[in-house]
């Protein structure tokens, strides 16, 4: 049980990865306990969007970056309702904030949410551990919930595993809702919510886009039903394995322009016939080389995801529905980062071309996908 307590960044608290290495710290935000897979997210900015990332259910995110918190939390760069973020590690959170839309402070927030986290640990020898041994699940203690390290262990050992994990009904909508085109409308397009950010319907609005957000267990009935020039596949947490994609099957069987975004483009994936995989500690953060190999071009892109497509990367691939190819690969590591079907219009990527907190490298892929509702309105 988590216990919101001010003042917390003066308890002792301890952090436990499930292979038995323990870091010591300080409260920070909530006390009491919390559990999740520990990841690292290597953004330097953008703290407030990643903490409200739906994508971050059920993850303990440590920061790379070492001072956090800097510009406080304001009221309007959430990406959700809520912080996602099952627990937060921090080395050195800010004394003081400073930003003209500063409404409170990082501490105050995570308490105020109920979010467990620990500051004053050596964050680059925990991702430097998580680089080696990959993902894993961890568990933070502060206040009464400290005990011995092999109780605690014992604990972290009890959680759930991220693979094999069904979320994103967990963090979707419930209730259908419109984002309205900003201007003149030019087209419909059906939303799948996985556990969409706020800021990728605005980017589709501010391109004269009428958004449908539907929730996660929408059917294609529900799809049809908005009349849509097009279908976009969101963003989520959990093992895309777990997933249903029968949707999407339909969808493609209709030929609708359809546009995914890392869930998104695993369901695609898995869709055309291809498999997922975890990786082995993920990409996260806003700083990723990805070169789109159908113009050649290097994108600096914002990432969150620790699964990945399996879909050759040196040939056209025959799926049900048509030829398709990957489109966009990882510079760092090789990952699958997009693919593209050659004979009708559909496609995706793993990254956020929204980008909320930056960079905007990839913006033009929602050009793109007008580009395929324009033609086949032609």
């Amino acid at each position: 049980m988590t216990i919101s307590t001010r003042g917390a960044g003066k308890a002792p608290a301890v952090l436990v990865l499930e292979d038995g290495r323990t870091f010591r710290g300080r409260a920070y935000g909530a006390v009491g306990e919390t559990f999740g897979e520990a990841v690292f997210n290597t953004g330097m900015t953008g703290y407030q969007e990643t903490l409200t990332d739906p994508s971050y259910h059920r993850q303990v995110v440590v920061m790379t970056a070492p001072h956090i918190g800097n510009t406080g939390v304001n009221d309007e760069d959430d990406e959700s309702k809520k912080i996602w973020v099952a627990g937060y590690v921090v080395r050195d959170p800010a004394r003081v904030r400073s930003n003209w839309r500063s409404r409170r402070t990082l501490d105050d927030e995570l308490v105020a949410q109920s979010i467990v986290g620990i500051s004053g640990i050596d964050t680059r020898a925990l991702t430097r551990h998580l680089r080696e041994r990959g993902a894993m699940r961890v568990g933070i203690f502060s206040g009464e919930a400290l005990a011995d390290d092999a109780t605690l262990l014992a604990r972290v050992l009890e959680a759930p595993e991220m693979k094999g994990a069904d979320l994103s009904a967990e963090v979707a909508t419930t209730e259908p809702y419109v984002v309205p085109a900003i201007g003149e409308k030019k087209f419909t397009v059906a939303a799948i919510d996985l556990g969409i950010k706020g800021m990728t319907p605005h980017r589709m609005a501010e391109r004269g886009i009428e958004v449908h957000v539907l929730p996660a267990t929408a059917t294609a009935d529900d799809v049809y039903a908005v009349g849509p020039d097009g279908v976009f596949l969101s963003n989520g947490p959990g093992d895309p394995a777990t997933a249903d994609v029968s949707v999407v099957q339909a969808v493609l069987e209709r030929r609708t322009p359809l546009f995914g975004i890392c869930f998104g483009n695993q369901l695609l994936g898995r869709a055309l016939g291809f498999g997922t995989y975890k990786l082995k500690y993920g990409h996260r953060g806003i700083n990723q080389p990805v070169q789109d190999r159908t113009t050649g071009k290097v994108e600096v892109t914002a990432h969150n995801h620790g699964f990945a497509v399996e879909a050759p990367l040196d040939k056209v691939s025959d799926t049900p529905y048509g030829r398709a190819e990957v489109s966009h690969v990882c510079l760092n590591d090789n990952v699958v980062e997009g693919l593209r079907l050659l004979d009708q219009p559909a496609f995706s990527v793993q990254y956020h071309p929204e980008a909320a907190a930056g960079p905007h490298d990839a913006a033009y892929l929602f050009d793109r996908f007008v580009s395929l509702m324009e033609a086949e309105r032609a």
